[in-house]
């Protein structure tokens, strides 16, 4: 099929060159020329584990082309929004001009019956409104149908979860969408990934609804974990004996410094701006001690590394592994790990920060911390090492060496993974988040 991509951000760069993997012709335009050019030359702005290589592929393969005019677009048969739904700066409710705005420069160009699909994530209703304006704008007028099709991707794993998702859920409200929807997914249908056929409405809800449901995993054990901090329980222990429960499970079951990223903390925000504005606001009222909770996490870990270097950051180093939100991401957009970081330096810490694929994303956000090319750097000289992103080579690390090169043996582990027992043995004095 010939299909455009609206948007080339994360989303959408990874989006078009799995649609293109499944064998479909795709064109994907942004108005970042910067982007589409280093696109169009097979380099990805941003970090993600297989995409450059899928990327490089189907562009010598001839399935994949980027451009910057929406010209470029018209022809194809199914036509994805994959714009971003940022924060507003004024309150808690998404930003949708940008996909507004995709919307009224696709429309006019398009002359014949197609469909356009939403992927992007956005409050309930917006489709209904975009859908009017779409009929409104174009020349084909109803023949050009709108359907919903959320995405579910997990930063580190986008394109896994892409071309084997666990799910796929279309939002339509005809049975022409529907099938070409299924056409567009044919390779994956034909896996037998389920399929969940939807009103528009509801296909608008599922990814919030999702991301509310994990955001409220995390906050919950990470309330259990300042419980145990004030008893001397264990929340590792407490996380193995509710992880065993079906009914529960184990995933995001994880105490640590809490969620950060473009998607979590925003949707549960918009989620709750939304349920006010239709009258439903008290529903949603726990969600905003959810977001609570995961806001408190980061001054936990700065209270507590204050007391760890003496209740005086004054004269100390201070090395924070880690500036990405998560691992396997260069995204720092909300991350804990420089939230916390830019807090200690304003305490009066010098605070050397290293990541091993996010530190130009955070020397652009965080200018006036200090950067490390390696671990090792980063720690020289330190009072304490915190581990905030949970890194892989992070998790590696020989305690021993590292005490090399610090002052003191100081490590507070604020995401709970690295081998306590292994960094005490070593001399350190080791200290995680609800264990005792």
């Amino acid at each position: 099929m010939r299909i455009s991509v609206i948007g080339t951000g994360y989303l959408g760069a990874t989006h078009a060159a799995c649609l293109a993997e499944h064998g479909h012709f795709v064109v994907g335009v942004d108005t970042d020329k910067e982007k589409v050019t280093a696109l169009s030359e097979g380099r990805l702005p941003f970090f993600e584990p297989g995409l450059e290589e899928l990327l490089q592929t189907h562009l010598a393969s001839g399935r994949l082309r980027f451009a910057t005019d929406m010209v470029d677009a018209a022809d194809a048969d199914v036509h994805f929004l994959c714009v971003g739904t940022p924060q507003r700066p004024d309150s808690m409710a998404a930003d949708v001009t940008f996909l507004e705005s995709a919307i009224e420069q696709l429309a006019p160009l398009l002359e014949r019956p197609c469909l356009v699909v939403g992927k992007s994530t956005v409050p309930v209703g917006t489709a209904q409104r975009l859908g009017e304006r779409l009929a409104r704008l174009s020349p084909a007028g109803r023949a050009v149908r709108l359907a919903w099709n959320p995405e579910f991707l997990r930063e580190g794993f986008a394109v896994q979860d892409t071309l084997h998702p666990d799910r796929l859920v279309f939002g339509v409200s005809d049975s022409d969408s529907e099938a070409t929807l299924r056409s567009v997914y044919s390779t994956q249908t034909a896996w037998g990934v389920p399929v969940i056929v939807t009103s528009i409405p509801t296909a608008e809800l599922a990814k919030a609804s999702a991301n509310a449901f994990l955001a409220t995993k995390i906050s919950f054990i990470n309330a259990v974990a300042e419980l145990c901090d004030a008893t001397g329980a264990n929340v590792l222990d407490l996380e193995e004996v509710l992880g065993h429960d079906s009914r529960i499970g184990r995933r995001f079951l994880h105490a640590g410094l809490g969620f950060g990223g473009g998607c979590l903390p925003k949707d549960i925000r918009s989620l709750i701006a939304r349920a006010g504005e239709l009258g439903v606001g008290h529903a949603f009222a726990f969600l905003s001690e959810v977001d609570v909770v995961n806001m408190r996490r980061r001054q936990r870990v700065v209270d507590l590394s204050r007391q760890l270097v003496g209740e005086s950051f004054i004269g100390r180093n201070v090395a924070v592994l880690g500036a990405a939100f998560k691992p396997d991401s260069d995204d720092v957009r909300d991350s804990p790990a420089l939230n916390v970081a830019g807090q200690i330096q304003l305490q009066g810490a010098h605070v050397t920060v290293f990541d091993p694929k996010a530190i130009d994303n955070a020397r652009r956000l965080f200018p006036t911390l200090s950067y490390a090319g390696s671990t090792l750097e980063a720690c020289d000289g330190a009072d304490l090492v915190l581990h905030l992103t949970e890194w892989p080579e992070f998790r590696a690390l020989d305690p021993g060496e590292l005490a090399q090169v610090t002052r003191r043996q100081l490590v507070l582990d604020a995401r709970n993974c690295l081998d306590q027992q292994r960094w005490r043995e070593a001399g350190w004095l080791y200290r995680g988040l609800g264990q005792p």
